[in-house]
């Protein structure tokens, strides 16, 4: 049945994951409990990282540092002190769920070996939970830097409904390609080490920490026309800082790109599931 679920995709699939999602929601929660199990403070950790992690970047880089971004402070003149900060966080924040999502994707066939062998389960069940750990984890963190929105007044209203699409859009370009590298991570195993390096520099190659408007034209055009994490995390700035709307007709080429890799990584996985055990 494990695999027999994959290779039916989608109807069968879906139905699988929803017959094994107290297998998929069990996983997500023994894994949020076993970041706190032997710690004083619980699950109290889960809030005090990212409290710590917005008042670095609001308080301390727009207030202490008075960090400024270039073209933001006369949009938002209202809020200025916080601009640079909110647009720090708002990249990061989105990065971070990226990154993390695709990290853990490109692993956790080699990780979850020993399950794999033991257990009967559609083994779609794992990318679902990969996503689903990082989605809590980036509502924990989202949550508390929303409220930080809201208590310092710099909420954008109605328009924050349309980081809903970007969230969905990016999580399916992360997981596309996570699921990808981690069905050809089994076999050859120079691929996990690779996107780890490959996703260092992808940061460094993203508008997160500076402002596009800082390089070069010929660069800037490099980095926004075929960077999908540009766009997207673009997107999350222009939101949170601008409080407009995304470029959606911007956005399509990056949806494109997601369902491409969706597909590319479940053509991979229902032609390499039933080898996999073999190779683990």
């Amino acid at each position: 049945m494990n695999n027999d679920l994959s290779r039916a995709f989608p109807a069968a699939t879906l139905r699988g994951l929803w017959t094994y999602r107290g297998f998929v929601l069990g996983s997500v929660r023994r894994e949020f409990e076993s970041k706190t199990s032997n710690a004083v403070l619980g699950a109290s950790w889960s809030l005090l990282s990212p409290l710590a992690m917005v008042v670095v970047y609001t308080v301390i880089f727009a207030q202490v540092m008075h960090a400024r971004l270039p073209g933001v402070d006369a949009a938002t003149a209202e809020n200025a002190p916080y601009a640079y900060g909110i647009w720090l966080c708002a990249g990061i924040l989105g990065w971070n769920l990226f990154a993390a999502i695709v990290a853990r994707a490109q692993g956790m066939f080699i990780e979850q070996a020993g399950l794999i062998k033991k257990i009967s389960f559609p083994r779609i069940c794992l990318p679902a939970i990969v996503v689903l750990s990082a989605l809590l984890d980036f509502g924990i963190m989202f949550g508390l830097f929303t409220l930080f929105l809201l208590g310092s007044g710099n909420f954008p209203g109605w328009v924050f409904a349309a980081l809903a699409p970007v969230l969905l859009l990016q999580t399916l370009l992360a997981i596309g390609l996570g699921t990808a590298a981690g069905v050809l991570n089994v076999f050859f195993r120079d691929v996990g080490p690779f996107v780890s390096i490959a996703m260092q520099f992808w940061f460094w190659l993203t508008p997160i920490v500076y402002p596009a408007a800082i390089l070069p034209e010929g660069v800037r055009s490099l980095l926004l026309d075929w960077n999908p994490m540009a766009r997207l995390v673009g997107a999350w700035q222009g939101v949170l800082v601008a409080h407009t709307a995304p470029d959606w007709a911007g956005l399509a080429p990056v949806a494109l790109l997601a369902v491409l890799l969706c597909g590319l990584a479940l053509h991979l996985f229902r032609r390499r599931a039933g080898e996999m055990a073999d190779e683990l």
